[in-house]
């Protein structure tokens, strides 16, 4: 364990299970709206604010935030004029948030910052990055628990939702808000390539294991977190990027997983 013997490696694996808990959240609502693609437009989006942030001499992670924001009502605004190609509003956003962050970034004097938020740097967290994942984390946690049945709702039918007297505007706004600013902190720990994943691979593996709702939340959680940890390791001792090491060894586990389905089905299969 003398991994934990140094600073920056408690931080990271602190800054990674605060993360991998929250981003679940996100995800499975997420991808139950059908909108598993959000983070994937939201993580590039940010770099158009990252680029914005260094050139203009802000903190990158602030200037990601904001084009997140935008970028996230962006789409909430145009699903909600074309309900029935809602994934349309992604594609329009994708396309706007990497034209801007191409036009910036040749305005960035420093190409190593830029682009250490491709792939991320969560060895490198410093102390207010630290306070800022750990208070999106807990906000996320709140907001989760508080609306986690109108997020229920919402997340299955959004018409049903708003026959039964959920305030199905306010709630999306809300989440639509959090998801950004999840996004625009993960995208500078696990890299803005990859946080789409880390939003998704969860969720598809405890998919296929939990049965409703809650069960697939907590799967998808505990997966997270156990990719993140093992990544963590993987990645120390191999001298290999953190936050690819982590959506690999997600993703080899969901592929994994049907295969050891049937494998348990079997061996059921033959002991009775």
């Amino acid at each position: 364990m003398a991994i934990l013997t140094h600073g920056f490696m408690r931080r990271a694996f602190l800054v990674g299970i605060l993360l991998a808990v929250i981003i679940p959240c996100i995800g499975v609502v997420v991808v139950l709206k059908r909108l598993s693609m959000i983070g994937d437009t939201l993580s590039h989006s940010s770099l158009a604010g990252v680029a914005a942030g260094l050139i203009l001499g802000i903190n990158p992670i602030i200037g990601a935030g904001a084009v997140c924001i935008v970028s996230a009502l962006g789409i909430e605004a145009i699903r909600k004029r074309m309900p029935g190609f809602s994934e349309i509003s992604i594609a329009i956003m994708m396309s706007a948030g990497v034209g801007l962050a191409g036009v910036l970034s040749g305005f960035v004097k420093s190409a190593a910052n830029f682009n250490s938020f491709l792939f991320g740097s969560i060895v490198a967290i410093s102390g207010f990055e630290l306070k800022l994942v750990i208070g999106v984390s807990c906000a996320v946690l709140l907001v989760f628990t508080l609306l986690y049945k109108e997020l229920f709702y919402v997340a299955f039918d959004e018409r049903a939702a708003r026959l039964a007297g959920v305030p199905v505007r306010a709630v999306n706004f809300v989440f639509t808000i959090l998801t950004a600013v999840t996004v625009a902190v993960a995208a500078r720990t696990v890299g803005a390539l990859i946080v789409s994943s880390m939003m998704v691979v969860p969720v598809a593996c405890a998919m296929q294991l939990g049965k409703n709702y809650r069960q697939t939340v907590i799967g998808a959680v505990l997966f997270a977190v156990a990719f993140t940890v093992a990544g963590l390791f993987i990645a120390y001792y191999a001298r290999l990027k953190p936050g690819g090491a982590i959506v690999l060894l997600g993703v080899l586990c969901l592929i994994s997983i049907p295969a050891a389905k049937r494998a348990y089905a079997s061996l059921r299969k033959h002991a009775g």
